[in-house]
Protein backbone atom coordinates (compact mmCIF):
# COMPACT_ATOMS: atom_id res chain seq x y z
CA UNK A 1 0.00 0.00 0.00
CA UNK A 2 1.36 3.40 -0.96
CA UNK A 3 1.23 6.02 1.76
CA UNK A 4 -1.06 8.95 1.09
CA UNK A 5 0.79 12.15 0.08
CA UNK A 6 -0.08 14.13 3.18
CA UNK A 7 1.99 17.10 2.01
CA UNK A 8 2.58 18.11 -1.58
CA UNK A 9 5.44 20.47 -0.68
CA UNK A 10 7.94 17.63 -0.29
CA UNK A 11 8.31 14.12 -1.62
CA UNK A 12 5.63 11.67 -0.54
CA UNK A 13 5.99 10.10 2.90
CA UNK A 14 6.87 6.44 2.51
CA UNK A 15 5.01 5.15 5.58
CA UNK A 16 1.57 5.54 7.12
CA UNK A 17 0.99 7.80 10.15
CA UNK A 18 0.38 4.75 12.35
CA UNK A 19 3.80 3.39 11.36
CA UNK A 20 5.52 6.59 12.41
CA UNK A 21 3.73 6.71 15.75
CA UNK A 22 4.53 3.07 16.52
CA UNK A 23 8.19 3.69 15.71
CA UNK A 24 8.18 6.83 17.88
CA UNK A 25 6.83 4.84 20.82
CA UNK A 26 9.19 1.92 20.28
CA UNK A 27 12.34 4.00 19.94
CA UNK A 28 11.46 6.13 22.96
CA UNK A 29 10.78 3.00 25.02
CA UNK A 30 14.04 1.46 23.85
CA UNK A 31 15.92 4.62 24.72
CA UNK A 32 14.30 4.64 28.16
CA UNK A 33 15.41 1.06 28.79
CA UNK A 34 18.97 1.82 27.68
CA UNK A 35 19.10 4.98 29.81
CA UNK A 36 17.89 3.35 33.01
CA UNK A 37 20.78 3.08 35.45
CA UNK A 38 23.18 4.74 32.99
CA UNK A 39 22.23 8.42 33.13
CA UNK A 40 25.75 9.70 33.77
CA UNK A 41 27.39 7.94 30.82
CA UNK A 42 28.91 10.12 28.10
CA UNK A 43 27.21 10.12 24.68
CA UNK A 44 29.77 10.03 21.88
CA UNK A 45 27.32 11.22 19.23
CA UNK A 46 26.48 14.34 21.27
CA UNK A 47 29.85 15.67 22.49
CA UNK A 48 29.63 17.10 26.00
CA UNK A 49 26.30 15.44 26.72
CA UNK A 50 25.47 12.64 29.11
CA UNK A 51 22.60 10.19 28.74
CA UNK A 52 20.73 12.37 31.24
CA UNK A 53 21.12 15.35 28.87
CA UNK A 54 19.70 13.35 25.96
CA UNK A 55 16.68 12.32 28.03
CA UNK A 56 16.07 15.91 29.18
CA UNK A 57 16.41 17.08 25.57
CA UNK A 58 13.77 14.64 24.35
CA UNK A 59 11.41 15.58 27.18
CA UNK A 60 11.58 19.19 25.97
CA UNK A 61 11.32 18.19 22.30
CA UNK A 62 8.17 16.14 22.92
CA UNK A 63 6.61 18.96 24.95
CA UNK A 64 7.44 21.56 22.28
CA UNK A 65 5.97 19.67 19.33
CA UNK A 66 2.93 18.45 21.26
CA UNK A 67 2.16 22.10 22.08
CA UNK A 68 2.44 23.13 18.43
CA UNK A 69 0.34 20.22 17.20
CA UNK A 70 -2.39 20.51 19.83
CA UNK A 71 -2.85 24.22 19.16
CA UNK A 72 -2.11 24.10 15.41
CA UNK A 73 0.24 26.99 16.12
CA UNK A 74 1.51 29.10 13.24
CA UNK A 75 4.54 30.36 15.16
CA UNK A 76 6.78 28.84 17.82
CA UNK A 77 5.17 28.94 21.26
CA UNK A 78 6.43 31.42 23.80
CA UNK A 79 9.05 29.73 25.96
CA UNK A 80 7.28 28.36 29.04
CA UNK A 81 8.68 28.89 32.47
CA UNK A 82 11.34 26.24 32.72
CA UNK A 83 10.10 23.47 35.00
CA UNK A 84 12.48 21.96 37.47
CA UNK A 85 14.32 19.02 35.97
CA UNK A 86 12.79 15.74 37.10
CA UNK A 87 14.72 13.81 39.71
CA UNK A 88 16.74 10.87 38.48
CA UNK A 89 14.14 8.34 39.60
CA UNK A 90 11.36 10.31 37.84
CA UNK A 91 13.29 11.15 34.67
CA UNK A 92 12.49 8.00 32.69
CA UNK A 93 8.81 8.10 33.65
CA UNK A 94 8.62 11.75 32.57
CA UNK A 95 10.15 10.86 29.19
CA UNK A 96 7.66 8.06 28.58
CA UNK A 97 4.70 10.15 29.70
CA UNK A 98 5.74 12.97 27.37
CA UNK A 99 6.10 10.61 24.43
CA UNK A 100 2.69 9.10 25.17
CA UNK A 101 1.15 12.58 25.21
CA UNK A 102 2.82 13.55 21.92
CA UNK A 103 1.62 10.34 20.25
CA UNK A 104 -1.95 10.90 21.43
CA UNK A 105 -1.90 14.50 20.19
CA UNK A 106 -0.58 13.36 16.80
CA UNK A 107 -3.17 10.57 16.62
CA UNK A 108 -5.94 13.11 17.11
CA UNK A 109 -4.56 15.61 14.59
CA UNK A 110 -5.17 16.04 10.88
CA UNK A 111 -1.72 15.47 9.42
CA UNK A 112 -2.54 17.83 6.58
CA UNK A 113 -3.21 20.71 8.97
CA UNK A 114 -0.84 23.69 8.62
CA UNK A 115 1.44 24.40 11.57
CA UNK A 116 4.75 26.11 12.18
CA UNK A 117 7.86 23.97 11.64
CA UNK A 118 11.51 24.85 11.19
CA UNK A 119 11.54 23.35 7.68
CA UNK A 120 10.89 26.02 5.01
CA UNK A 121 9.62 23.38 2.58
CA UNK A 122 6.98 21.85 4.83
CA UNK A 123 4.62 23.39 7.36
CA UNK A 124 2.14 20.72 8.38
CA UNK A 125 1.57 18.16 11.11
CA UNK A 126 2.96 15.36 8.94
CA UNK A 127 6.41 16.91 9.18
CA UNK A 128 6.25 16.70 12.97
CA UNK A 129 5.08 13.10 13.04
CA UNK A 130 7.70 12.02 10.55
CA UNK A 131 10.65 13.92 11.95
CA UNK A 132 10.06 12.87 15.54
CA UNK A 133 10.76 9.28 14.53
CA UNK A 134 14.16 10.34 13.23
CA UNK A 135 14.86 12.26 16.43
CA UNK A 136 13.92 9.29 18.62
CA UNK A 137 15.72 6.70 16.49
CA UNK A 138 19.05 8.53 16.36
CA UNK A 139 19.03 9.28 20.08
CA UNK A 140 17.96 5.70 20.85
CA UNK A 141 21.10 4.61 19.00
CA UNK A 142 23.15 7.19 20.94
CA UNK A 143 21.95 5.97 24.31
CA UNK A 144 22.16 2.28 23.43
CA UNK A 145 25.73 2.81 22.24
CA UNK A 146 26.57 4.64 25.47
CA UNK A 147 25.46 1.49 27.28
CA UNK A 148 27.67 -0.71 25.11
CA UNK A 149 24.75 -2.16 23.16
CA UNK A 150 24.49 -2.54 19.40
CA UNK A 151 21.37 -1.21 17.70
CA UNK A 152 20.43 -1.74 14.06
CA UNK A 153 17.62 0.59 13.00
CA UNK A 154 14.68 -1.04 11.22
CA UNK A 155 15.28 -0.75 7.45
CA UNK A 156 11.95 0.84 6.48
CA UNK A 157 12.23 3.47 9.22
CA UNK A 158 15.88 4.18 8.42
CA UNK A 159 15.22 4.52 4.68
CA UNK A 160 12.33 6.90 5.29
CA UNK A 161 14.53 8.94 7.61
CA UNK A 162 17.25 9.13 4.95
CA UNK A 163 14.68 10.41 2.48
CA UNK A 164 13.46 13.04 4.94
CA UNK A 165 17.00 14.05 5.90
CA UNK A 166 17.99 14.59 2.27
CA UNK A 167 14.77 16.54 1.66
CA UNK A 168 14.90 19.03 4.51
CA UNK A 169 18.20 18.82 6.40
CA UNK A 170 20.69 19.69 3.67
CA UNK A 171 21.36 22.99 1.93
CA UNK A 172 18.91 23.21 -0.97
CA UNK A 173 17.24 25.75 -3.23
CA UNK A 174 14.40 26.35 -0.77
CA UNK A 175 16.65 26.54 2.29
CA UNK A 176 20.22 27.43 1.26
CA UNK A 177 22.92 27.36 3.92
CA UNK A 178 24.25 30.72 5.08
CA UNK A 179 27.15 31.05 4.55
CA UNK A 180 27.09 28.95 1.41
CA UNK A 181 28.75 25.55 1.59
CA UNK A 182 31.46 24.46 -0.86
CA UNK A 183 30.34 23.13 -4.20
CA UNK A 184 30.29 19.34 -4.50
CA UNK A 185 31.94 19.54 -7.93
CA UNK A 186 30.70 16.04 -8.56
CA UNK A 187 27.93 13.64 -7.67
CA UNK A 188 27.44 10.52 -5.60
CA UNK A 189 24.64 8.12 -4.81
CA UNK A 190 23.47 6.40 -1.64
CA UNK A 191 21.94 2.93 -2.05
CA UNK A 192 20.45 0.66 0.60
CA UNK A 193 21.87 -2.86 0.56
CA UNK A 194 19.03 -4.39 2.60
CA UNK A 195 15.94 -2.91 0.92
CA UNK A 196 14.80 -0.68 -1.91
CA UNK A 197 15.99 2.88 -1.55
CA UNK A 198 18.51 5.01 -3.42
CA UNK A 199 19.29 8.69 -3.79
CA UNK A 200 21.65 10.74 -5.96
CA UNK A 201 23.18 13.96 -4.66
CA UNK A 202 24.42 16.61 -7.09
CA UNK A 203 25.08 20.33 -7.00
CA UNK A 204 21.92 22.42 -6.85
CA UNK A 205 21.02 25.56 -8.83
CA UNK A 206 22.29 27.96 -6.16
CA UNK A 207 25.89 28.13 -4.88
CA UNK A 208 26.48 25.69 -2.06
CA UNK A 209 23.17 23.85 -2.46
CA UNK A 210 22.48 20.27 -3.47
CA UNK A 211 19.77 18.57 -5.48
CA UNK A 212 18.59 15.10 -4.46
CA UNK A 213 16.73 12.61 -6.64
CA UNK A 214 15.20 9.33 -5.52
CA UNK A 215 17.27 7.00 -7.70
CA UNK A 216 20.91 5.98 -7.98
CA UNK A 217 22.52 7.54 -11.05
CA UNK A 218 24.76 4.85 -12.60
CA UNK A 219 27.19 7.54 -13.71
CA UNK A 220 27.84 8.62 -10.10
CA UNK A 221 29.97 6.88 -7.48
CA UNK A 222 27.74 4.93 -5.10
CA UNK A 223 27.98 4.43 -1.34
CA UNK A 224 26.16 1.18 -0.56
CA UNK A 225 25.31 0.05 2.96
CA UNK A 226 22.35 -0.95 5.09
CA UNK A 227 19.69 1.70 5.51
CA UNK A 228 20.59 1.91 9.20
CA UNK A 229 24.28 2.52 8.49
CA UNK A 230 23.56 5.09 5.77
CA UNK A 231 21.33 7.08 8.12
CA UNK A 232 23.87 6.91 10.93
CA UNK A 233 26.59 8.01 8.49
CA UNK A 234 24.51 11.02 7.47
CA UNK A 235 24.21 11.92 11.15
CA UNK A 236 27.98 11.47 11.61
CA UNK A 237 27.45 8.61 14.07
CA UNK A 238 29.45 6.00 12.15
CA UNK A 239 32.22 5.88 9.56
CA UNK A 240 31.70 3.78 6.46
CA UNK A 241 33.96 2.37 3.80
CA UNK A 242 33.26 4.92 1.07
CA UNK A 243 34.18 2.49 -1.67
CA UNK A 244 34.20 4.34 -4.98
CA UNK A 245 33.07 7.67 -3.47
CA UNK A 246 36.09 10.01 -3.25
CA UNK A 247 36.66 11.06 0.39
CA UNK A 248 37.06 14.68 -0.71
CA UNK A 249 33.60 14.60 -2.31
CA UNK A 250 32.01 13.02 0.76
CA UNK A 251 33.79 15.56 2.93
CA UNK A 252 32.38 18.49 0.95
CA UNK A 253 28.90 17.05 1.39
Amino acid sequence: MTAEPWSTTVRVMTLEPADYLLALRNHTAGLADAATGNLDAAVAGCPGWSVRDVVLHLIEVHRFWATITAGLLQAPPDPPSTPAAPSSHALIATLLEGCDHLVKVLQAADWRAPVWTWAPSQHDVSFIGRHQVQEAAIHHWDVATARGEKLELEPAIAADSIDEFLTVSVSNEIDPADPARPSLAGCFALACSDRDGAWTVTDGPLPGTVRVTGTADPDCATLRATASDLLLWLYKRVDLDLGEVPPSLAGRF
